[in-house]
This record gives C-alpha cells, sequence and structure tokens, in this order.
C-alpha cells in the first residue's frame, strides 16, 4: 500500500504554470500576481497524492516559508519522519507542506483555504513565542529532479520580532539558526534544492 494511500493534495496543471510564464530557480517578480492567478477557485483542484507525485503534467502547490529574525534564518535538518524521503538528511529553510481538503473547512475556497493551510502547517511544525509578520516574495520551480518536477513553492518569509522559535516535529530536527552569508557559504552544499534558491535570494536582498 503506498504511504500517501487516501491522501489528497492540491494541484495545478502545468499548462498553468506555463500561461504564468516557465521559469528555474526562484521568481520573486510578479510574485503577487501569480500567485493570485494560481489561487483562482477555477484553476486548482484535488488529486491523489500518490498519482500526483509520479505525474509531472500537474504540480503540487507547497507552502514553502521561511523563518528570518534579523540577519539569521531558521533552518533543520530533515528528519526521517518526514513525507518526502527524496529530501532526507538535507538541511532545509523552509517550513511547509501539502495543502489538503481538511484547508476547505469553514467554507474557504481558493486563497482562504491556502492562507488557512499555510497558517495550519506553522502551527502544527513549530511552537513560536514571539509575534511575527508574514509576506510571500516568490516561487518555485525546479525541473532538474523528481522531486522539483512535481512541485512549485510558494515562498513565504515570515519575519519574527524574536529567536523563540522550538519544532513541534521529528522530522524537524537540528533547529538552529545561520547567517545568509553562512548559507551560502559553509552550509550551502548541504541544503536542499529550493533553500539554495531561497538563500541566494536573501543574499540578493528582498
Amino acid at each position: 500500500m503506498s504511504k500517501y494511500a487516501g491522501e489528497e493534495v492540491l494541484v495545478v496543471k502545468r499548462e498553468m504554470l506555463e500561461e504564468i510564464g516557465m521559469f528555474e530557480g526562484m521568481r520573486r517578480e510578479g510574485a503577487d500576481d501569480a500567485v493570485a492567478e494560481l489561487l483562482a477557485e477555477d484553476v486548482h483542484f484535488f488529486m491523489d497524492r500518490a498519482e500526483a507525485e509520479e505525474d509531472p503534467s500537474h504540480k503540487q502547490l507547497i507552502p514553502y516559508c521561511i523563518f528570518k529574525c534579523g540577519d539569521r534564518v531558521l533552518h533543520y535538518t530533515r528528519g526521517k519522519a518526514g513525507g518526502e524521503n527524496r529530501l532526507h538528511a538535507k538541511i532545509s529553510i523552509g517550513v511547509g507542506g501539502h495543502i489538503n481538503p481538511v484547508d476547505m473547512g469553514e467554507g474557504r475556497k481558493g486563497a482562504a483555504a491556502y492562507f488557512s493551510a499555510v497558517q495550519r502547517e506553522i502551527d502544527e511544525e513549530l511552537e513560536i513565542g514571539c509575534d511575527y509578520g508574514m509576506r510571500i516574495i516568490g516561487l518555485l520551480n525546479d525541473e532538474s529532479n523528481s522531486v522539483g518536477q512535481v512541485h512549485l513553492g510558494v515562498v513565504h518569509l515570515v519575519e519574527l520580532e524574536s529567536e523563540e522559535v522550538a519544532s513541534r516535529e521529528d522530522a524537524l530536527t537540528d533547529l538552529s539558526w545561520a547567517t545568509v552569508e553562512e548559507l551560502n557559504g559553509e552550509l550551502h552544499e548541504r541544503l536542499e534544492t529550493w533553500s539554495a534558491f531561497c538563500a541566494k535570494a536573501l543574499a540578493d536582498g528582498v
């Protein structure tokens, strides 16, 4: 039996991304408008995850939240408890996950359901003991590997007032902080692909 048995995830057709403009890496220009188009109620839908993981004609929408306090960025090592074995033991600066039908509760649709999912992922994975603000800073796409070919990331920058953050999940191990310079230097080789794209964008200024 598939480890994804019964799970449904939110997807868009690849052709939707092609209409917006195919890209590789992190796209910052026009990200808000692109996300608005992707979150329109008539362009996304739920699909069996086991099928979606093997179908590059669809892209699973994934919120990817980066937590920053001053000049330091939260990072962690992906543990075995994580749902994606292909990323195990990589360092990540992104917290997030798939959007499921549960996020459509209370009549939520489109953008409302998406942003409910973002908050759910944050609350499930991290314990945050301070105030924070959040904004979308880009989209992520990576066609170079089997993970990237079936996912499309929406990058959220979460700016924290302090470093009072703890992990709630076994999948997020070795929670720590590093400067943007360290992420692009000594830690770069260990970063998962999406995190490497984001670290470069942070260095360029967002």
